[in-house]
């Protein structure tokens, strides 16, 4: 029979990597934009090969539709309407919805 092993140190390994790519995303932004969009592409990868959530804190970090790193005020709008957080790509012209808490 074969023998399972455990998912929970690749899955740890997985977080730790995308906040890691997270954080450089944030300090490589001011200077160049392509690579700050290659660490999100490459975080996004990692959490669907490991079947793993992005944590919530950075989930709002990029776009949802074009990939994009979002920094508010240069390249992405946050308002609030009705209850919600809008949060507009000014890269891709697109928006997102998020519930206030």
């Amino acid at each position: 029979m074969k023998q399972r092993y455990s998912k929970g140190p690749q899955r740890e390994l997985a977080q730790e990597r995308i906040k890691i790519l997270f954080q450089q995303a944030e300090e490589e932004f001011p200077t160049d934009k392509a690579l700050t969009h290659r660490y999100i592409t490459l975080a996004r990868k990692i959490a669907m090969k490991v079947k793993v959530k992005i944590p919530a804190e950075f989930r709002r970090r990029f776009c949802k539709h074009c990939y994009h790193y979002l920094q508010p005020g240069v390249n992405c709008r946050v308002r609030t309407r009705l209850g919600k957080v809008v949060i507009s790509c000014l890269e891709c012209k697109k928006f997102m919805r998020v519930a206030m808490r």
